[in-house]
Parts: C-alpha cells; structure tokens; sequence
C-alpha cells in the first residue's frame, strides 16, 4: 500500500512542527492558532506537543507516503471530551493538497484508525467543530456518518464566523 497509519512519536516533534505550519498556510479556518503564532514557539513546545498527542485518552496519527519518501502527508488527532468521558473529541485533521481526494484514501485510511482507536478505548461517540465556510471537511464528515447538532460557536481567531459542531455515534 502507498500509505501507511503511524502513531506519531516524542521523537518526531521536528516533523510535527514542519507539518503543522504547512496546515495552518494551507487551510487557516481550520485551526485555532495563527501561522505567525506557530512560528513563534519555541523547540520546547513542540517537543511537549509530540511527547503529549499520544497521551491517554488522546491518539496522534500520520498518514505516511511510502512512495514519497516517508513524507507525512496527513493527520488526526483526539482529544478526551472535558465533559462526555465516552466521548471523543477529532482535531487535527489535515492532508496535504496533493494527496486529497476519495481516490486516493488518505482522509479515509486515517479515519478508519482513529475509529478504531476509539472504539478499543470505549468510546460512544465522537465530536468535533468545523469552520461553516469549510465545506470539503464538512462533506467528508457527512459521508463517514456525522451529522450537524445545531450548535454554533464564533470562530476563535474570527469570532465574525462559526464553528459548527457535528457528532458520530460509534456503537
């Protein structure tokens, strides 16, 4: 298979920060901090970052390309939900512009693992929030079973816009 699914590790906090500054150039709504904001953490931040996305009740996954050098092209991520303890909450969601489509599977292949993952952890349901100027996320997320809750909240970076929050029964 072209891609492969890995946890992403401690020692991976270099390719953890380069992947994250090409997520927030490529698709800022879908990100609650700035490029700029990035940028300026410091190796500290993004070594706790790598060293906590597998933390319990949380998952970090990477779509690799095989065939492009071991290149990270896309990830998700979980959070615990702070109030739902079955519930888990999906960030981080990214691939690369070259490696989008249902063709190709990326999206598909790190969803899959994420559900599974929360599944062995027991988890019911899981939710998460999407910009509602960010159709393709929102299209993909209705094609794998979530549906919209009617609950809005103004956009952190742009509180002009919202964020739309959208749940998957698991069981």
């Amino acid at each position: 298979m072209r891609y492969r699914i890995e946890r992403i590790g401690a020692e991976d906090w270099q390719r953890l920060r380069d992947v994250r500054l090409a997520q927030l150039l490529d698709t800022p709504m879908a990100f609650v901090e700035t490029h700029a904001t990035a940028l300026g953490h410091p190796e500290e931040e993004w070594r706790t970052r790598a060293a906590e996305v597998n933390g319990p009740g949380r998952v970090g996954l990477v779509a690799v390309d095989g065939e492009g050098g071991d290149e990270w092209v896309g990830t998700m991520l979980t959070l615990p939900h702070p109030e739902e303890p079955t519930s888990t909450v999906l960030i981080g969601v990214w691939v690369a512009p070259e490696h989008r489509g249902r063709e190709l599977g990326v999206t598909d292949l790190l969803f899959d693992a994420v559900v599974e993952w929360a599944r062995a952890e027991g988890k019911k349901t899981m939710v998460l929030r999407v910009h509602e100027a960010n159709d393709r996320a929102a299209a993909f997320y209705r094609r794998r079973g979530f549906t919209f809750t009617g609950h809005a909240a103004p956009f952190v970076l742009d509180p002009t816009t919202s964020t739309l929050r959208m749940v998957l029964p698991l069981d």
